[in-house]
């Protein structure tokens, strides 16, 4: 008996496999979202703004 390959469910195979490490990828690259002090980065912002409006 010879054995015959599937070429379509091949390919598909592989790109499903493909697209679900893709997938993977992209979930990793997204940085973690860390419990944040909002007030204190709106400090931060206003300082600096307050600086850069008396420079100019």
């Amino acid at each position: 008996m010879s054995v015959t390959r599937l070429k379509r469910k091949h390919r598909k195979n592989i790109a499903r496999a493909n697209n679900k490490q893709r997938i993977i990828k992209q979930l990793l690259l997204t940085p973690v979202l860390k419990n944040v002090d909002l007030e204190e980065l709106k400090s931060r912002f206003t300082k600096s703004e307050a600086k850069t409006e008396a420079a100019a």
